[in-house]
């Protein structure tokens, strides 16, 4: 793979990427289907029509011209409900490389300067490396659920960190 960079910001194609990443990851990975596909691009497209860079934001890695990772902040909820980290993802050529540290660090850094009082993110049960970056940038399990929207049953979890 060629040089690899991370970019800020919208950039056309990253909507389609990033939904197409979670998209086979969560298929070949965990059998989720249209359902997830759809909630995926539809909450994203949404989220890039209001996307404000002086509370939100949005970072994807770059290999070979196309987006290889991306992690986002929404920061729409703030006060409500704290900063919303969606859209994680790093493609599995660039698994062990730390892209998902350094892509963490960035959206936990951009938090902290804007003074948010926390973060949350929903994820399930067996995503072992990304729960292991989460804890170590200081989220804690907050609540659990059995959930089955995705296709496959899962335990969803919420987990928070105060910043």
């Amino acid at each position: 793979m060629n040089t690899i960079n991370i970019k800020t910001g919208y950039y056309p194609g990253t909507i389609g990427r990033i939904t197409e990443m979670h998209a086979r990851y969560y298929s070949r990975h965990w059998d989720f289907g249209v359902y997830f596909e759809a909630k995926v691009a539809s909450e994203l497209a949404e989220f890039a029509g209001r996307f404000n860079d002086q509370r939100d934001g949005y970072w994807t890695v770059w290999g070979s011209d196309r987006v290889e990772g991306s992690i986002i902040i929404d920061g729409i909820k703030t006060e409500s409900q704290g900063a919303h980290l969606r859209w994680y993802i790093v493609s599995e050529k660039l698994h062990g490389q730390g892209m998902g540290e350094q892509l963490l660090s960035l959206a936990m850094r951009h938090c902290q300067m804007l003074n948010f009082p926390s973060v949350h993110l929903w994820t399930f049960a067996g995503l072992d490396a990304a729960r292991h970056l989460y804890e170590k940038h200081g989220f804690k399990l907050a609540h659990e659920q059995h959930g089955d929207q995705w296709g496959t049953p899962v335990t969803e979890q919420k987990f928070v960190c105060v910043l």
